[in-house]
């Protein structure tokens, strides 16, 4: 595993892209993000972030979705 893989969707800026490489959350989140189209594989980019930071808007599969800072530092990403 390469350290990239140690990246997490948190630490993007805004207009990153990046693509979903697995996921350090406990099953009933990581079961929501996979309904929602957050699944492995999916490229998601950083649309912009609340005004104190929490929640992230990411636009993913076409459609826009907003994720809490502590869900997206659970979503390992590799930078595209």
């Amino acid at each position: 595993m390469s350290a990239e893989a140690d990246v997490f969707l948190d630490t993007l800026k805004i207009g990153e892209k990046a693509r979903v490489l697995g996921f350090n959350l406990p099953e009933e989140h990581r079961q929501r993000l996979l309904e929602m189209g957050l699944t492995v594989g999916a490229e998601c980019a950083v649309i912009r972030f609340a005004p104190m930071g929490d929640p992230i808007d990411i636009k993913v599969r076409g459609y826009q979705l907003s994720l809490r800072k502590r869900e997206a530092a659970g979503v390992r990403i590799s930078r595209l």
